[in-house]
């Protein structure tokens, strides 16, 4: 069975950081680029950041660029996504997408990021 499991959101102060884990299991992790995908309350989708599968190139929403950071451990099967400098607009829930190179195949159920005051 294929999963991708979220952890790590929760309430931060404006300014403050989180480090959002996606583990993945039930697919061959290492050969999937990756990204994170964000939903505002009450908006769409919104593309954060991407990286390849080996994890050699990363790529960014303008709006998150210069303080978040992806990254990953395929040997652990871990996706990872820091968050610096947090911002009341940061507020979403985050998930993570496996990409097969054409679309996204699997996604993961969701954390919340609050931030606020």
């Amino acid at each position: 069975e294929v999963q991708l499991v979220e952890s790590g959101g929760g309430l931060v102060q404006p300014g403050g950081s989180l480090r959002l884990s996606c583990a993945a299991s039930g697919f061959t992790f290492s050969t999937y680029a990756m990204s994170w995908v964000r939903q505002a309350p009450g908006k769409g989708l919104e593309w954060v950041s991407h990286i390849v599968s080996g994890g050699g190139t990363t790529t960014y929403a303008d709006s998150v660029k210069g303080r978040f950071t992806i990254s990953r451990d395929n040997a652990k099967n871990t996706l990872y996504l820091h968050m610096n400098s947090l911002k009341s607009e940061d507020t979403a829930m985050y998930y993570c997408a496996a990409f097969s190179g054409w679309k996204y195949e699997y996604w993961g159920q969701g954390t919340q990021v609050t931030v606020s005051s």
